[in-house]
């Protein structure tokens, strides 16, 4: 019920650059495609990556599971038909140069749910006047929850985790604390006054996260369910 949630926050990546190649996947599990010279110094790459800060309109890569017409694009792809590629507005927050030597620029970044790394670094190296690829990937942080907090797979198979609780998961989200007449009205997944301030609010009772709601778009003054997690 939460995946949705959770999913949606801004997610922060620490990405590797293979300059000098461009493949037809955009990483170096793929074709290449392209080959090109480059020379430029550090100060140009930290220029360039700020120039991405701010929304911007992003092209999708053909190798991606988005759907056009019914039919994923990367299986457009993989029969080679052309398919003109969707685009979508992304929002880059934070975004800096880790290190540069020899060919490989690794930066860290920080972006909106739906943005493509890859075609990020598509976008640099064509700023930049050289093509280049996505040689390593790493997600460090989705929305409040760090990779250094997370476990591992041994982690798992020893028994050695702790599940969060809904309480703990959904920190982020604006909490409502309900009576008990407000509490039997939300049980019975009933449209209420909207009383707090963003699109969604958990709403609790004592000590519980009881249900999620949202603005009720007929009246923007009530609130209707989203998820419900009462028997």
């Amino acid at each position: 019920k939460l995946c949705e949630l959770l999913t949606s926050e801004y997610k922060e990546y620490v990405a590797t650059i293979k300059l000098g190649i461009k493949t037809d996947t955009l990483d170096t599990t793929g074709t290449i495609i392209e080959e090109k010279t480059y020379n430029v110094t550090e100060q140009q790459i930290k220029e360039t990556l700020n120039s991405f800060l701010g929304t911007s309109i992003q092209t999708t890569p053909i190798y991606s599971a988005v759907k056009v017409n019914g039919k994923k694009l990367y299986e457009y792809a993989r029969e080679g038909i052309e398919v003109e590629l969707p685009k979508r507005e992304i929002n880059i927050t934070n975004i800096e140069l880790l290190s540069y030597q020899d060919d490989e620029i690794i930066f860290k970044t920080t972006v909106s749910k739906g943005t493509y790394i890859r075609a990020l670094i598509d976008d640099i190296c064509t700023k930049l006047n050289t093509v280049g690829t996505m040689s390593k990937l790493q997600r460090t942080k989705q929305g409040n929850f760090r990779i250094e907090e997370s476990y591992t797979i041994e982690d798992i198979q020893n028994g050695n985790y702790k599940l969060l609780s809904i309480e703990e998961s959904l920190t982020n989200i604006e909490q409502i604390t309900l009576n008990e007449e407000l509490h039997n009205q939300v049980k019975n997944g009933s449209i209420i006054d909207k009383t707090f301030n963003n699109d969604i609010a958990c709403l609790s009772y004592e000590g519980k996260i009881v249900a999620i709601y949202q603005t009720y778009h007929k009246d923007s003054s009530k609130a209707k369910p989203f998820k419900m997690f009462v028997n």
